[in-house]
């Protein structure tokens, strides 16, 4: 693992003297010194966290993962994950074509209920599994909605756009750029013939998280309020799908600010959002069904709160915002949510100098969420972090004793 963080430092020097940048140009972009990238580019500083390597990446001109080496080699039945992505691709790519599907599909309402399975897999961060089973149900929604009318014709509009929601995830956790951009482009068209009046908010929601990717911080911000300004009147009304909407486009925009250094600004998206789950809390009546996959709560808020901290640097914040938090709230999450959350935790235990801690919480992030936290890339900067350090007291307690044991002499 030690190797990997020597690579990505091969890859940011190879890609800054490809642009002809000097070291000290590359410095002044990010605000940091040359002997800052010197050490980067020799695999001294660890990359630990998402928006340095976005911003890093949007000064060189290339895509975050050419950095860092994503998809990660694994062994070839654990790369097969690829030949889904590449399937669901193609569906994708003839959105407006025909679609070639034998037999009569389905009604919405039963692909709706196959949705469910969909949402238990997205629960335990079960990407790969997610990928092999998208393929004939975005064949199927979109022949549904070819051969339908009136409201199951936009139904299977919205199916088709939920399915690129969850290749987009996917993606995303297992590191395909093009099926997240495919995915998210899908999702968008599919939105606008919907008639869900929610649906082209979620996508928007995806089209920030790729806007991060390119370190585009105050678009990221823009696209937020404009999807949150068409969100309004419903989420006044108290339509109980844009509340939760609403709410989970806040906690993005908190993201997004926290990123472009606005604290101040963060941490009033997350305000807003912990009033939006309030609402939630106080819903009466059935449950709603979360037909856009959002899972939004006040544990995602949260969780939200110490992922800001951390993405402004202050490990200090997160772990009170921890301490403070009800565990009740955090616990009934997804498994994918508590991994990611837990991951968060180890950087914060590990930036305090706790690596006892670090390492626990990075060890229940993988139990909870093993594809999750083996593919994402803070995991695997901290857990380099870890082995380095263990390494270097390791040399120094050896050092002292053979010190004390004379074997110099």
């Amino acid at each position: 693992m030690l190797e990997e963080a020597e690579e990505i430092g091969r890859r940011i020097k190879r890609a800054r003297l490809r642009l002809g940048l000097a070291q000290a140009d590359l410095a002044a972009a990010m605000g940091r010194t040359q002997g800052w990238v010197s050490k980067v580019e020799r695999g001294k500083i660890e990359l630990d966290r998402v928006g340095l390597v976005n911003k890093l990446a949007a000064e060189l001109h290339v895509h975050p993962n050419d950095l860092i080496g994503r998809p990660y080699s694994s062994s070839p039945s654990e790369n097969q994950w690829q030949v889904a992505a590449s399937a669901i691709i193609r569906e994708l790519r003839r959105y407006d074509l025909v679609p070639v599907f034998d037999g009569a599909p389905r009604a919405s309402r039963v692909l709706w209920a196959e949705m469910t399975r969909l949402h238990r897999l997205r629960d335990a961060a079960a990407n790969v599994a997610i990928l092999r089973i998208l393929p004939d149900l975005i064949r199927e929604a979109r022949a549904l909605a070819e051969v339908s009318e009136g409201r199951e014709r936009e139904e299977g509009f919205a199916l088709y756009a939920v399915m690129c929601k969850f290749a987009h995830t996917a993606a995303h956790s297992l590191g395909h750029p093009e099926l997240i951009a495919m995915a998210c482009e899908r999702a968008a068209w599919a939105a606008r013939l919907s008639g869900d009046p929610v649906l082209p908010a979620v996508a928007a929601w995806m089209r920030v998280w790729d806007m991060w990717a390119t370190a585009d911080w105050d678009d990221a911000r823009a696209l937020t309020d404009k999807a949150l300004a068409d969100l309004e009147p419903d989420y006044d009304r108290g339509d109980r799908l844009a509340v939760r909407a609403w709410g989970t486009l806040h906690l993005r925009g908190a993201v997004s600010a926290a990123r472009a250094g606005v604290l101040e600004e963060a941490m009033d998206r997350v305000a807003f959002a912990r009033v939006a789950a309030e609402r939630v809390d106080a819903e009466r009546g059935p449950t709603i069904y979360d037909r856009h996959s959002l899972t939004f709560s006040s544990g995602n808020v949260a969780i939200h709160a110490v992922a800001v901290a951390l993405e402004v640097g202050d490990h200090g914040r997160a772990l009170a915002l921890n301490e403070r938090a009800d565990p009740r709230m955090v616990t009934v999450l997804p498994n994918s949510r508590q991994g990611h959350h837990h991951m968060d935790l180890a950087r914060a235990w590990l930036w305090s100098g706790n690596r006892d801690k670090a390492l626990a919480e990075l060890e229940t992030a993988e139990r909870l969420a093993p594809q999750l936290i083996r593919h994402h890339p803070i995991a695997r900067s901290t857990l380099r972090s870890l082995v380095y350090a263990e390494r270097m007291a390791t040399r120094e307690k050896l050092r002292r004793m053979s010190n004390r044991f004379h074997l110099d002499e």
